[in-house]
């Protein structure tokens, strides 16, 4: 059987005929940037706040210690980087795709749960207070004993939506993903031992940590605000990640589905019916169909060697 090359499948080989096969799924992933640009311009709920409720709400306003245009450079253009990198070497077009893809809808997934989560629940932020009254009087409704804000609308808008944290999700949902496609590659959990590949792994999960905690430490957010936020990016990641990939203790968690899917069909599988497919069929095409993968070095078959 000829020898089918991960070189075979590049951008320009195999790229236009992938993303025609994922157009649907880019066109939805489309619309999550405009629903979540549409939740942005909608007023977020007003919740009640009384005389006595403004205790943990006047905090000092401080601006971000990371910006929100920075986000998206953590949890985007870095992994964005990573995939291109490993592509450089390897040249499979169906890992960068969908490592892109996936990314993708981690990132905007968690963007319109967090964003629709703000405006129906409406939390004041812990500096809530300097966002109402910039001048530091405060000012009730005398009848219900509402606030009643003078400040910026822009700036009170954005006061209302301290739960969940927004910059916190958004980093754990592109920087959990990454550290799921890290363990694959590395192979992390293939039980040999080497913990220092860990090292690699927790690394994204450290830096979104970090900027969970900034988000504490500049009074934007409460704890749970942060925790809450982490919790929602890190679920979504790796729903998104393995719609894609393997589990990354998976023998062939260093490639995505759809990379065994073309092997199969190469290696003359029928096309009708994947999950028909075993592990132990696909094992047996990954070494007959590419015995050139360097992951797989160790589970030769004793068949194969004689063949040299």
């Amino acid at each position: 059987m000829a020898k089918i090359m991960l070189g075979a499948h590049t951008v320009k080989s195999h790229g236009a005929k992938v993303a025609r096969e994922h157009l649907h799924d880019w066109l939805i992933l489309m619309a999550l940037g405009l629903i979540d640009l549409a939740l942005n311009l909608v007023e977020p709920f007003h919740r009640y706040i009384g005389p006595d409720m403004l205790t943990d709400l006047t905090f000092p306003f401080h601006p971000d210690t990371i910006p929100m245009w920075a986000v998206p450079i953590l949890c985007v253009l870095v992994p964005v980087t990573v995939f291109t990198i490993y592509y450089y070497f390897r040249r499979d077009v169906y890992d960068l795709h969908h490592a892109i893809l996936g990314l993708g809808f981690s990132c905007l997934a968690t963007a319109v749960t967090t964003d629709s989560i703000k405006d129906a629940v409406g939390r004041p932020r812990p500096n809530f207070f300097y966002r109402c009254f910039p001048d530091g009087k405060s000012k009730f409704d005398p009848i219900t004993r509402d606030v009643v804000c003078h400040g910026i609308h822009r700036i009170i808008k954005e006061g209302y939506k301290s739960f969940p944290s927004g910059h916190t999700s958004w980093s754990f949902a592109g920087l959990t993903f990454l550290a799921w496609y890290l363990s694959g590659k590395v192979k992390a959990f293939d039980r040999r031992g080497h913990v220092a590949k860990l090292c690699l792994v927790f690394l994204p999960i450290l830096i979104a940590t970090l900027v969970g905690i900034t988000r504490v430490d500049d009074y934007w957010h409460h704890w749970t605000d942060v925790f809450a936020g982490a919790f929602i990016g890190s679920v979504i990641a790796a729903f998104c990640y393995l719609q894609f990939f393997p589990y990354p203790y998976d023998d062939n968690g260093w490639a995505p589905h759809a990379y065994f899917r073309m092997l199969a069909e190469k290696s003359g599988r029928a096309t009708t019916m994947p999950r028909s497919i075993s592990r132990a069929e696909l094992d047996d095409d990954v070494e007959a169909v590419d015995p050139t993968s360097p992951h797989d070095h160790h589970r030769r078959r004793d068949s194969t060697d004689s063949e040299f």
